[in-house]
């Protein structure tokens, strides 16, 4: 199902019929899933959860279970949440960086009490949403995108050189070529799929890659399905599995993300109603997007899992499709929840050795770049604003590289200085309201 429907199921309440629908719903799961594990995978590691273990695997459950809940959100609503629109939730790329350092340094607990208070921030700027957009234009949106996927990027390197000790993985086989070949097996099968194919498996070429890397690595003798054995087919989920810890340097920082990622899901709705709809998206559907943004991350953090987000790739599908039902992406909801509750899933997905997570994460994070730079190409590239890039890039990839430079700030401080996202948001910000404009 990739034709472009033109005239057919424009609306947001059109049903398909269930023949086209559940193909439909399947490959709106299949452009995202990869994507959506992934940073529960990389926070757990920086948490020092034991690689393929039943927290791990617990945290990739979690991840599943509330994209589908939070998509449930956007797509049926529950009074002024939800978007009513086809838009798909997933776990967010933009929280990566702030949760990985405050896990490694703090622990779950204080991460996740952070996405609670945060999420239950984002659910109030959906009352304001339309009146903050002013303070992130493409300048200041491309460049946090942008940190973000620069600061990832070395993650996805490290992953694919077969990881360090600390994922149990042997410390003299880092960099080896069996590490390196698995890697590059899932870059490659991923770049020719996308580009030399159509349709579902274009949208797909990521998660094949996966499963072409994970094959050549059971090959080579590098998984263990020892936890898949000991998985249970059903589960339930756990309220506050880490505790609630409250760390104010953390709550302030995830709550900066949670500010972009709302600005980044008030573009995806108007890109979901151009592409489906040719129309812009109203204030009701923007605000209602927010909303169950927010709701979403509150509720999934209480549960074990990280901050939610609508997935822009999931808009290029219904552009592509030119079918506008949120009844179809209700369907994909569906599929994850039905995932998220099936323990066995989760311990596969788990026992993906690094290296194949490192060949997928290259690309992912790459493109999390690649989108900065997209953003910032709408901006006129003056004095003015190279100075903002320029300063903005250089504190918060700075700092992060060299935490020690700030050492002897207060916890507080330090947490948010270090965190590459934080600084590169807030100076920007101040910046672009300083200096004047060059005409």
């Amino acid at each position: 199902m990739t034709e472009t429907t033109t005239g057919a199921f424009r609306d947001p309440n059109d049903t398909p019929p269930l023949a086209q629908a559940v193909p439909l719903g399947l490959q709106h799961v299949l452009a995202m899933f990869a994507s959506n594990v992934t940073p529960s995978i990389i926070v757990a590691g920086a948490a020092g959860l034991a690689f393929g273990g039943p927290e791990q695997v617990y945290l990739i459950q979690m991840a599943m279970l509330f994209a589908g809940i939070a998509t449930l959100f956007q797509t049926v609503g529950v009074g002024p949440v939800g978007a009513r629109l086809p838009i798909m939730q997933g776990t967010s790329f933009a929280f990566v960086g702030v949760l990985a350092g405050i896990a490694a340094t703090q622990g779950l607990g204080v991460a996740l009490t952070a996405c609670i208070i945060g999420g239950a921030i984002h659910f109030v700027l959906g009352a304001f949403i339309s009146k903050l957009r002013w303070l992130f234009p493409p300048l200041v949106t491309g460049l946090v995108i942008l940190a973000i996927g620069l600061y990832l990027i070395p993650v996805a390197i490290k992953y694919a050189a077969g990881g360090a000790a600390s994922f149990q993985m042997e410390a003299e086989s880092f960099g080896s070529l069996k590490h390196w070949s698995v890697a590059l097996t899932v870059v490659i099968v991923a770049l020719v799929l996308k580009f030399f194919t159509k349709g579902t498996i274009s949208n797909a070429a990521i998660l094949i890659g996966l499963v072409a890397g994970y094959v050549l690595a059971f090959l080579l003798g590098m998984v263990s399905f020892g936890a898949v054995g000991k998985a249970s087919w059903i589960t339930g989920i756990t309220p506050l599995p880490y505790g609630f810890e409250f760390s104010l340097g953390a709550v302030i920082a995830v709550t900066l993300v949670c500010i972009v990622s709302a600005i980044e899901t008030v573009g995806d709705t108007e890109a979901t109603t151009k592409a489906g709809a040719g129309r812009g998206a109203s204030d009701r559907e923007i605000a209602g997007a927010t909303y169950a943004d927010g709701l979403g991350t509150a509720i999934a953090g209480v549960f074990g899992g990280l901050p939610n987000t609508s997935f822009s790739q999931n808009v290029g599908i219904v552009g592509m499709t030119g079918i506008m039902s949120r009844h179809v992406v209700t369907i994909g909801a569906l599929v994850l929840i039905l995932c998220g509750l099936i323990p066995k899933i989760g311990a596969v997905i788990a026992s993906m050795p690094l290296p194949v997570l490192g060949g997928g994460v290259i690309v992912m994070f790459g493109m999390v770049a690649a989108a900065g730079l997209n953003v910032l190409s709408e901006v006129r590239m003056n004095r003015r604003n190279m100075v903002i890039i320029a300063v903005s890039l250089a504190a918060g990839l700075g700092l992060n590289l060299v935490p020690t430079a700030v050492q002897y700030l207060p916890g507080v401080v330090k947490t948010l200085a270090t965190s590459a996202v934080a600084p590169t948001a807030l100076v920007a910000i101040v910046l672009n309201l300083a200096l004047p404009e060059e005409i």
